[in-house]
């Protein structure tokens, strides 16, 4: 069995391979990244992947795969996705897993329609998949600094990012994931006015358009900045508040907290 986790230069796939790597020989892993020169000895075979280019020697004798997830704008993010998802069927690829996002099919995140669109494209493939919807990260919140959002009083269930990268380690090493969808949310859902006490610092009220334009302040790409905008806003409406227990199941312990996350920095 040949398991390839994609990613593995970034902050989620270089810990799905830690952890995978606690699970299973190192043997039975390979890791892809479009800059193999940039990511040194991690103990497992490496390959160039690049979902914009030729990847059929990246999936070659791959048995299952776990996709995660490329990011910029909608359009590209989901042509890449889609070549990646033909090209690991047609390398014989049997599983595919994807990080993806809490309730990608029916979210009014902008940030769905992407994770959206892969998913289905892993369906009409008619291989096995896992879909590991991911919530926020709490480290999206650990910024130093006072703490600016378009959320108002809106709640937001995040998780912390390594456990995420155990979950999905634990799917991708494990037997019995094939055709399953996982809501990933932390313990509880938090405000921001309690993140803000929690870190000694004030919660700022902003609108949509006025984060837009703070965030493109910040130097953020406008496509980035309406993203991150438009999840904020979304929070206020209650969009991800929602606690399930897929996380908790799937790590075998309780997910850490907002307030261990704090109390870690």
């Amino acid at each position: 069995m040949t398991t390839l986790i994609t990613g593995v230069s970034g902050h989620l796939g270089s810990l799905i391979l830690e952890h995978a790597l606690t699970r299973v020989p190192a043997g039975e892993l390979v890791a892809a990244t479009r800059h193999p020169e940039r990511v040194g000895d991690l103990g497992v075979e490496v390959r160039a992947g690049d979902f914009a280019g030729d990847l059929s020697a990246t999936f070659a004798g791959v048995d299952k795969l776990l996709l995660v997830s490329a990011d910029g704008p909608d359009e590209r993010r989901i042509a890449m996705q889609r070549t990646a998802v033909r090209a690991a069927v047609d390398a014989g690829v049997r599983h595919v897993l994807y990080t993806s996002v809490t309730d990608a099919d029916t979210s009014p995140l902008s940030l769905a329609a992407a994770h959206r669109a892969t998913e289905e494209a892993i369906r009409e493939t008619g291989v096995a998949f896992t879909f590991l919807r991911n919530g926020m990260y709490h480290e999206n919140y650990l910024n130093p600094g006072p703490v600016v959002t378009a959320s108002g009083d809106g709640r937001v269930a995040s998780a912390s990012r390594d456990d995420l990268a155990l979950a999905a380690a634990v799917a991708l090493t494990g037997a019995g994931y094939e055709n399953t969808v996982h809501e990933l949310t932390g313990p509880r859902a938090w405000s921001f006015d309690e993140l803000a006490a929690l870190r000694g610092t004030t919660h700022t009220r902003v609108t949509g358009a006025e984060r837009v334009a703070g965030l493109e302040g910040f130097g953020l790409p406008g496509f980035v900045a309406g993203l991150l905008a438009d999840i904020e806003v979304n929070i206020g409406r209650g969009v991800l508040a929602e606690v399930r227990p897929d996380l908790e199941k799937l790590i075998g312990r309780p997910p850490t907290t907002i307030e261990d996350a704090v109390r870690a920095l």
